[in-house]
């Protein structure tokens, strides 16, 4: 190529990593005609070599098929092109370790890990690390989530405004997820029992199933708090299937705020989380590591499943 243009391989190099040696206007619009000319691509894996950079970020979820890690993983791509960074996608489907392990062969700059992970999770790992979508700080490690007891508290909140005396709860069961805590001291504070509790995980099944068994209820709530909006989209369909009528015979407010949760009938009131400023903040704790949580606000959407118009 440098033989096309007329210049030495010194002054090619200049011109395609803008070097500071100064190229003239003529001089590299020679180079730039001889690389469209000669098809010419640059070898991403000899420059990593010689820079000592992947020039690359990578992002492990735990699934490829729920909205919400698809939109965080969308907010990562644009972030890290943003660094002038390419984003290397991996799920944890056959564990943590596995998918960091994977990511450190491709000898990436930084790895964003969504959901809850620990230091032993991450295995020695010698490339900076930000936890992403994270609910509690780990010592050493960057973290970055959202606030999900706040936001699950006011949703509840927002259905009593609506003087329902039953709140129900549809999401995992077990463990100590805040969204269950804040819909527990939401319904206490208001006088009102807990329950019920229908156990369901974050997907859309979970949510159809949850929905049905709801249905089925001779003593049905008139309100439900749903723990994300995957699980709320099944339930929607299920209480449809059954005839009930949303926000009619049962008001709904879910969590997480994806874009689908704006298209599904009725649209669904949501607690949103900041997904593009959590994204902004991981990737700046990698690029420049310092350890520490950080803990975002929510916001409450509201649409019409909870009886708001």
């Amino acid at each position: 190529m440098a033989r096309h243009a007329g210049v030495s391989t010194a002054v090619v190099s200049y011109t395609l990593n803008e070097g500071a040696k100064k190229v003239s206007d003529a001089t590299r619009a020679r180079v730039l005609e001889a690389v469209r000319v000669l098809g010419y691509r640059p070898n991403a894996a000899a420059r990593a070599l010689k820079i000592g950079s992947t020039a690359q970020l990578g992002l492990v979820i735990p699934g490829v098929l729920n909205r919400f890690f698809a939109e965080l993983a969308d907010h990562a791509e644009r972030e890290a092109a943003a660094h002038g960074l390419a984003l290397v996608v991996t799920s944890a489907r056959d564990g943590l370790a596995a998918a960091l392990g994977h990511l450190a062969s491709r000898q990436v700059d930084g790895v964003l890990v969504v959901g809850r992970a620990d230091v032993a999770d991450l295995g020695g790992l010698e490339i900076p690390v930000a936890l992403l979508d994270q609910v509690r700080a780990v010592n050493g490690v960057a973290g970055i989530g959202a606030d999900r007891y706040g936001g699950a508290r006011h949703a509840v909140e927002h259905l009593l405004g609506h003087g329902h005396r039953r709140v129900g709860f549809v999401g995992p069961a077990g463990g100590s997820d805040d969204r269950l805590r804040g819909w527990t001291d939401a319904v206490a504070a208001a006088g009102l029992a807990a329950e019920p509790l229908i156990d369901s995980d974050f997907t859309r099944a979970g949510g159809y199933e949850a929905g049905r068994r709801l249905a089925s209820l001779p003593d049905r709530p008139s309100s439900v708090f749903v723990s994300s909006d995957d699980q709320s989209i099944g339930l929607l369909l299920a209480l449809h299937e059954a005839a009930v009528r949303v926000p009619g015979d049962v008001a709904i407010v879910s969590f997480d705020g994806s874009q689908e949760a704006a298209y599904c009938w009725p649209p669904l009131t949501t607690v949103a989380q900041p997904l593009a400023e959590m994204v902004r903040l991981a990737v700046g704790r990698v690029l420049d590591p310092s350890p520490g949580y950080v803990e975002l606000p929510t916001e409450l959407v509201v649409r019409r499943s909870c009886g708001c118009r």
